[in-house]
């Protein structure tokens, strides 16, 4: 028995030895602001993206600040309300640090009505989607939500940053989205190869192969201003889309409008 104490008390003890030292090596590793190079110089280009490996390199050093305006979309709820104070937090921790190029933050509340945190969280007021057109998927408030804030709002920054409230900065952000090319995180569950039947109801063939869809979220991710501008009104109406039809509606489930 006390053999058995011993091993089980030891075991915790590495765990939590072990979960602290993770936690302070990538607190402390650098962010780079490189994009990810292969190291067979026979790849011209990047895996996902396929940017052009010399573009790549060029514009990992940045030369000069480009700021990128951080945007999270939240709703009224005490759980998100929570998770978006906590992030601003953090934003604020980081947003001056070394190689930053943080710039402004919006929480855009697609709730209807401003909330007791206005003057604690940079806050933009966007209406929710009429009763019943988000068929109890709330997610589809934020595509709605982005195109009222880029149509209303005066952003400064070239670039924006689709954040979550859920998202908490533990190091100063770069920008790696330049001239117009655009820099996302790619999601294993997102596979649009597998789903190429439903998506062709949305992506005809006639604009190419189903692998140009990018596996992808709407965030994180960097893109310029206008490219947003113009992109946010397409993404709105394509989500409405997808959720209206059960075949596509089943087959992306809670991520569909990633």
């Amino acid at each position: 028995m006390g053999c058995g104490h011993l091993f089980y008390s030891t075991l915790v003890t590495f765990s939590v030895a072990l979960i602290t030292y993770n936690i302070i090596i990538s607190a402390n590793a650098p962010l780079k602001q490189d994009f990810p190079n292969p190291s067979s110089s026979s790849i011209s280009v990047d895996p996902v993206i396929e940017m052009p490996l010399e573009r790549s390199r060029r514009h990992g050093a940045a030369a000069n600040k480009r700021l990128f305006h951080t945007a999270m979309t939240a709703s009224d709820s005490v759980y998100n309300t929570w998770q978006c104070r906590v992030m601003y937090y953090w934003f604020k921790k980081f947003q001056n640090g070394p190689n930053s190029e943080m710039g402004g933050f919006t929480r855009i509340l697609h709730s209807g009505k401003p909330d007791k945190y206005m003057d604690e969280i940079p806050t933009f007021i966007a209406q929710p989607l009429p009763a019943g057109m988000d068929q109890g998927y709330i997610v589809l408030n934020r595509p709605w939500a982005f195109v009222q804030w880029l149509e209303k709002a005066d952003i400064k920054e070239e670039y924006i940053l689709m954040a979550e409230p859920d998202h908490i900065i533990v190091k100063p952000i770069p920008n790696l989205s330049k001239d117009g090319l655009g820099a996302a995180f790619p999601f294993f569950y997102i596979e649009p190869k597998k789903y190429e039947s439903v998506l062709r109801k949305y992506f005809p063939k006639d604009m190419g192969p189903i692998t140009n869809i990018d596996p992808i979220g709407n965030s994180p991710v960097v893109v310029g201003r206008d490219s947003l501008k113009k992109i946010a009104p397409v993404w709105m109406n394509v989500s409405l889309a997808m959720k209206k039809d059960p075949e596509t509606d089943k087959a992306f489930g809670w991520v569909l409008e990633m």
